[in-house]
């Protein structure tokens, strides 16, 4: 079994219509330790939106016990792919590899018109994420909607709260040649939030690299793909990503999920070629805080800190984002060990309300934390939290932001100029 889940090679695969390890959907004892890291479970209280009552499930689908109906994929797709469950699990069950394995399962069942049509459309839907012009050209009009309270109701949650600032930033980083750290840019953030990759560039100069972007060529990781189930799609972006980096300088990212994605390519393609380049792969805090910070100016602002699941629960690179920000914040933590906040990728906009009562759950842990008192920011590192919890009214900016506007020195670009901004 392959994908972004870090999950050991399968030993033996089940002979039912879903394709799973059999040993991995053995392995979970049904011990329900799981049960409070999971957000559906905890909005819902139903067993089918646990970790234990989906692999229950899909046993019985496995087994022919029960149908492959539209039931069960509801049930699949309602899971946020957190990742929360694995963190908590005792036995080791690994819940992302059986759940892509399963929405990729589902993709090829949908064999019908409807289906097919279905298939069709989000292929279509997820091509836009590799043609970064498209997106950049699509921000301006996108822009206009937002001010015009024209974008619909279910799609605000999953958009970025665009400005003509942010759509004007250019990032001065060059592209290719032998750097001493790749900055990967990605599809949405490199068209979107290009202000995260120009303070990511900054921090990283201040510490004295050079940096450079990905080769043409390349865009998405192909993360919000293997969650959709379109496992190929996936593998194609992935060995586009891996040729646009070449050689064994380190590969920042400052994308909790695209992180993630990047550093599991060992087991999405299965090479020793992707296998080496995941291990070069470093979520931004991580990578600062192993090269040395460059020096603050302390702020006396205080931070909340809220935890991406990519970063918490499958890098476990949390810690560095406190380690980068504790030298010029005062950091305070929600009290909800964790918990999703219920973005989850294409999540918000697929499954709006189920997004929508996790987030709940979270905002009422950042206001216990302190959030919404005045001049209090919260410090999320991946794009999709930050553009979910924007929407409900949070001043959320993602932690190497934080940090290049307390940088103590200006740093220069590559044509000598100061960029002190």
């Amino acid at each position: 079994m392959s994908g972004p889940t870090g999950a050991s090679s399968p030993s033996t695969v089940a002979a039912g219509p879903l394709g799973l390890d059999a040993d991995e959907l053995v392995a979970c004892v049904s011990c329900g330790l799981c049960l409070p890291h999971c957000p559906t479970y905890r909005v819902t209280g139903l067993e089918l939106a646990s970790p234990r009552g989906r692999i229950t499930a899909m046993r019985a689908v496995e087994g022919g016990h029960e149908p492959f109906d539209d039931s069960f994929i509801t049930a699949m797709h309602e899971c946020v792919q957190c990742r929360g469950c694995e963190a908590a699990c005792p036995s080791g069950v690994h819940f992302g590899a059986l759940m892509s394995t399963t929405r990729t399962a589902i993709v090829e069942h949908q064999a019908t018109p409807k289906g097919r049509a279905s298939r069709l459309g989000l292929r279509l839907a997820m091509r836009v994420l590799d043609r970064p012009t498209w997106l950049r050209a699509l921000g301006w009009p996108l822009l206009a909607g937002q001010r015009a309270h024209l974008v619909p109701r279910r799609f605000r949650s999953s958009l970025p709260r665009l400005s003509v600032a942010t759509l004007r930033t250019h990032l001065d980083v060059p592209a290719g040649g032998t750097p001493d750290v790749w900055l990967f840019t990605g599809c949405v953030m490199d068209a979107w939030m290009t202000d995260v990759h120009a303070a990511t560039a900054r921090v990283l100069r201040a510490g004295g690299a050079t940096v450079a972007r990905p080769t043409p060529g390349a865009a998405c990781c192909g993360a919000l793909h293997e969650h959709a189930g379109l496992h190929a799609d996936a593998a194609r972006r992935a060995a586009a990503v891996m040729a646009s980096m070449p050689g064994d300088a380190p590969i920042a990212v400052d994308s909790a999920g695209c992180g993630a994605a990047l550093k599991a390519y060992g087991s999405l393609l299965g090479n020793d070629a992707a296998v080496a380049f995941s291990a070069r792969v470093r979520d931004v805090a991580e990578l600062l805080v192993e090269r040395g910070l460059p020096a603050v100016v302390p702020t006396g602002r205080r931070v909340v800190v809220q935890d991406p699941c990519h970063l918490r629960h499958v890098q476990r690179s949390h810690g560095a984002v406190r380690t980068l920000l504790a030298g010029a914040y005062e950091l305070a933590e929600t009290d909800d060990d964790g918990l999703c906040c219920g973005a989850g990728g294409a999540y918000a906009a697929l499954e709006p309300r189920l997004a929508a009562d996790i987030r709940d759950r979270k905002l009422a842990a950042l206001r216990r934390a302190g959030a919404d008192s005045p001049g209090t920011v919260v410090a999320s590192a991946n794009p999709g939290c930050m553009m979910h919890l924007g929407a409900a009214g949070v001043s959320v900016a993602h932690p190497v932001v934080l940090f290049a506007a307390a940088l103590a020195t200006p740093t220069r670009t590559p044509n000598g100029e100061t960029d002190d901004r």
